[in-house]
């Protein structure tokens, strides 16, 4: 027998499967929370199956909802795709309209693109842009984001790709900070230092101990899984950090360190799944976002 549910009902309980809670959804989606309790309950009924049980932590999904999550998410990512082809077609006026979501690390996302999300909004005011800070590249291949920019190349066949450029990465330390101590001339003399670095491993700190395997982790007596806190913890002279060259000049003038000793450079590429070729809204943003990348990356070049 086939069931006639109504989509809103999968969406919510996918809501409460990320959120674990029926007031989590409920802000999740900007419905009321006894809307997301009828949803639910009315999902229940119609499959003739319990789906969460309450507990003091919130509701816990059965067997039956964790062989279901993924089923509904595939109707969710469809659902996402349907809406965003048709909204990236322009309009009988000739604008551009559509949502397009963009993801990218804390850095980039932070100091990198709002000048060209704000060049984006000047030539297409109907789009909407949706800056997510994330590393992963899940987020395209699961549908969470539409574009990203990513430091390493994807290998997954479904993702288009083109390559940016090289941003070169540095040892730099804020006048405050070398007014208070001798600039380093040595790597020996670096480990005297107060260095300010990474918490947890990620992509580049793995890429980085490749070659520089005496840069781990205790080397660091100040510490953040922040990029943002990192950079903002180096031009406010906390210590000796690794940062973008670029990043350097402003807003606060920088000095580069033992250039000799310490450099990394960092493939970067702007990625979007292959199915949204056809939205001409992330075409748009792709191609904008392309040209001042590497606009931005080329600038950095001596």
């Amino acid at each position: 027998m086939k069931l006639n549910i109504p989509w809103e009902w999968y969406r919510t309980f996918l809501a409460v499967m990320k959120e674990g809670s029926l007031s989590g959804a409920a802000r999740m989606l900007a419905i009321t929370q006894p809307t997301a309790g009828r949803h639910v309950a009315a999902l229940e009924s119609a499959l003739g199956l319990v789906l969460f049980i309450r507990s003091q932590t919130g509701l816990q999904p059965t067997d039956a909802a964790v062989a279901l999550q993924g089923h509904a998410q595939a109707m969710e990512n469809t659902a996402s795709m349907i809406e965003r082809s048709a909204a990236g077609f322009s309009t009988r006026t000739g604008e551009l309209r559509g949502v397009v979501r963009v993801s990218a690390s804390e850095i980039i996302g932070t100091e990198v693109l709002p000048p060209l999300i704000a060049q984006i909004k000047e030539a297409h005011p109907q789009v909407a842009i949706e800056l997510v800070l994330s590393n992963r590249i899940q987020d395209l291949l699961h549908r969470e984001a539409d574009i990203a920019v990513r430091m390493t190349r994807p290998v997954q066949e479904q993702l288009i790709a083109r390559r940016m450029g090289s941003i070169e990465m540095g040892l730099h330390a804020a006048p405050a900070y070398l007014a208070r101590h001798a600039a380093p001339e040595s790597m020996e003399a670096l480990f005297t230092h107060t260095l300010v670095g990474f918490d947890k491993i990620t992509p580049f700190i793995l890429q980085a101990l490749k070659q520089y395997p005496q840069l781990h982790r205790e080397r660091f007596t100040v510490r953040t899984d922040s990029d943002v806190a990192q950079l903002n913890l180096i031009r406010a002279g906390a210590g000796i950090g690794i940062c973008q060259v670029r990043l350097a000049d402003f807003p606060v003038p920088l000095q580069r360190l033992l250039p000799d000793f310490f450099a990394l450079h960092l493939d970067t590429w702007l990625v979007m799944h292959e199915d949204l070729r056809q939205s001409k809204a992330c075409k748009t943003v792709f191609d904008i976002l392309a040209e001042g990348l590497q606009a931005y990356i080329a600038k950095a070049k001596p």
